[in-house]
């Protein structure tokens, strides 16, 4: 069970992460980023701004967006995607490891996820995409209480999908969707699996 950065390296470099071989239409990359407080772990979080049309807005996720021609690889789409979003320079953090890529079949989106551990408290500074950026304890991620089945709407569809409450304001939006899927893959990689709800596709429903 990891609780320091050291424990994160050491369980993500046992574990190999798929990435999808083949081509999307649409390719983005995010950073998980954590740091030690209090004995434990917390991970970087953004709540998006609420722009209309768009489908992500007001969610929280991990900082990041798609994938540029400029870009050399995700892993470069992610660090500068975070810097655009925080002014936080991930070129000067510590590179733990990368998680499996996510699909999003729905917008036919391939989503690759890079881990980063930093120290401190540095200071962020959110551009107008984002409307606040927020530390998350991990234990908040193992707790059924923070936990509940939600529906979502999302391409004309109504579907149930897992959640976890991050944030206090209880009408603020929790975590879900891809993020979630995110999360839960490396909850499980360093040993803190999310004990209530996995996250199972089966005929475009969660179960």
């Amino acid at each position: 069970m990891a609780r320091t950065i050291d424990e994160v390296e050491e369980r993500l470099g046992q574990v190999a992460p798929w990435t999808d071989p083949k081509d999307a239409r649409m390719k983005a990359a995010v950073a998980l980023v954590v740091r030690e407080h209090d004995g434990d772990l917390e991970a970087l979080f953004i709540r998006r701004a609420e722009h209309d049309g768009d489908p992500w807005s007001g969610d929280l996720a991990f900082p990041g967006g798609r994938i540029d021609p400029e870009d050399v690889d995700a892993r470069a789409a992610a660090v500068r995607e975070t810097a655009e979003e925080l002014a936080l320079d991930l070129r000067e953090a510590r590179p733990l490891g990368r998680i499996s890529d996510v699909m999003g079949h729905a917008e036919s989106i391939r989503v690759s996820a890079f881990v980063y551990g930093i120290d401190g408290d540095p200071a962020l500074e959110p551009n107008y995409e984002i409307r606040e950026a927020f530390w998350s304890p991990l234990a908040h991620c193992t707790d059924p209480a923070r936990q509940e089945v939600r529906d979502f709407s999302y391409a004309d569809q109504t579907v149930p999908a897992p959640t976890i409450r991050l944030l206090e304001d209880a009408r603020a939006p929790v975590l879900w969707g891809i993020t979630y899927k995110f999360l839960d893959h490396f909850m499980t990689a360093i040993g803190r699996p999310i004990p209530y709800m996995k996250w199972e596709e089966e005929d475009g429903e969660w179960r």
